[in-house]
């Protein structure tokens, strides 16, 4: 921890500065060219509220999201409460924020997904078939039922066909901004609870730990795992590059606000003035790919597992 005194314009002339910028900016500035070099894969809009379960309506998933944004946003206002906007001078709060704000838009984009499913449901072809050929039967000989039958069918098909395609349209804007938070906190929760329980928590005798704290360090992942258990969303590699993003972005802020002349910092382990501070810097960059790269497991887990152990209730 910096003394009051040694914050100025001689702390910032340590050598531990420009190799710790270094170490964040150059992933920073990586993961922008990549983004704009990336091509981004196709994102069907029903990906983002039809789950992943043939028996489950997609209303289930809207409660579940719904529930979700509700008991975040009322653990955040509760930490808010008690320490005002100085709450969100941790990384916990900003991932915690992320994950609601995933919560709050999958919550409207699967309401409006069970409205277009309501108003325009999928064609039941063997009812309307069975139906049309006995109104048919007293109608006329057997080959004017058979043929009419047959163009009739061809008109379901045409039908179904259409309102599939409505269905299915392309996600826009919201959907691929829903697709691209979703994977940002999904990395940034795993690294935010992995820190709390496996560094804070062990070797720092100062850190809190009540009930609040326990849920605002759990519940983050818990709701994505769960969330991913139902959802069909997918989730390409590239989108590491956000992660990255979202991290150093964090980084910046709490260098500027330590410039501005805050002498405290949230995490020990981002203190600038001990020689450890660079090796410390990488060790939080190097995280990053293996906190991503357990989510990227989890997801092919779910789709081993359960498309063994459930072929034919779930969707691979």
């Amino acid at each position: 921890m910096s003394n009051p005194e040694e914050v100025g314009f001689k702390y910032w002339l340590r050598w531990q500065v420009p190799v710790c910028a270094l170490i964040f900016v150059v992933p920073a500035v990586v993961a922008l060219r990549f983004n704009k070099r990336v091509t981004i894969e196709p994102l069907n809009s029903y990906d983002l509220w039809v789950p992943c379960w043939r028996k489950l309506h997609p209303r289930w998933l809207l409660f579940y999201r719904a529930f979700a944004f509700v008991s975040m946003a009322s653990l955040l206002y509760q930490i808010v409460a008690s320490e005002g906007l100085f709450a969100f001078y941790f990384y916990t709060q900003w991932t915690f924020t992320l994950v609601m704000v995933y919560f709050m838009l999958g919550t409207i984009i699967s309401a409006h997904g069970c409205w277009v499913c309501s108003n325009k449901p999928p064609p039941e072809n063997g009812e309307r078939t069975e139906f049309l050929e006995r109104d048919l039967e007293g109608t006329g000989s057997t080959a004017a039922v058979t043929f009419r039958a047959k163009e009739f069918r061809g008109a379901i098909k045409l039908q179904s066909h259409y309102d599939q395609e409505e269905i299915q349209q392309r996600a826009g804007f919201w959907g691929y901004l829903m697709q691209t938070i979703y994977q940002t906190c999904a990395g940034a929760a795993i690294l935010t609870d992995i820190v709390f329980w496996c560094l804070l928590v062990p070797f720092l005798l100062h850190v809190r730990l009540d009930l609040l704290m326990a849920c605002m360090h759990s519940l983050n992942a818990v709701f994505l795992i769960l969330d991913t258990s139902l959802n069909s969303l997918p989730f390409p590699w590239f989108r590491l590059s956000h992660f990255v993003l979202w991290s150093c972005i964090y980084v910046i802020f709490l260098w500027i606000i330590h410039a501005c002349g805050f002498t405290w910092w949230p995490y020990p382990f981002l203190e600038l003035s001990t020689p450890w501070a660079p090796l410390w810097y990488f060790a939080l960059a190097v995280v990053h790919i293996p906190c991503y790269a357990l989510y990227k497991l989890l997801i092919k887990a779910k789709s081993s597992i359960f498309s063994r152990l459930f072929p034919h209730a779930f969707v691979k």
